[in-house]
Order: C-alpha cells, then sequence, then structure tokens
C-alpha cells in the first residue's frame, strides 16, 4: 500500500457545550461527581432561586470533566456548573 492510498485521519474532539445556571440562585445540591457518565436530561445540579429548587440537566450525553460549583455558592444566570468532555 502506498502512502497515497491511506486514508486521512483528522483528530477533532467534539466540544460538548459546558452546563450553565439557566437562573440566579444558590447551588442547593450537586449530583454528579467528576468522571461520571451522564446523559442528555440527567440532572448535575439543584439551583434554589425564589424558594424553589430548580433542576439544571445536562444538554448532551458525556462524562464530568469538572464541576466549576459547589453547594451554597450563589449563581448568575449562564454561569458555568459542571464541564462535560
Amino acid at each position: 500500500m502506498r502512502l497515497d492510498d491511506q486514508p486521512s485521519v483528522t483528530h477533532k474532539e467534539e466540544q460538548l457545550p459546558d452546563v450553565e445556571a439557566h437562573i440566579t440562585g444558590t447551588v442547593w445540591k450537586v449530583e454528579c461527581e467528576v468522571g461520571q457518565e451522564v446523559e442528555e436530561g440527567d440532572t448535575v445540579v439543584v439551583i434554589e432561586s425564589m424558594k424553589m429548587e430548580m433542576p439544571v440537566e445536562a444538554e448532551d450525553d458525556g462524562t464530568v470533566k469538572r464541576i466549576a460549583c459547589k453547594q451554597g455558592q450563589p449563581v448568575s444566570e449562564g454561569d458555568t456548573l459542571v464541564v462535560l468532555e
């Protein structure tokens, strides 16, 4: 087989979107761990806002790479809570 006949391989990592707060509030509970596999729709964090508990769900399947919040932490809309890979 000649070198020209080998298929070209492009290594491009798919970048998953970070899981972000959809409302301003306080992190009530972190429901995932680093290394955990999550599926689209799984609750990863619960935010308390206006005396209501709001689940924050993963928007894609992936593995938790980093947790960017902790229980009791105030968060604003758009803040990154969990990073998936």
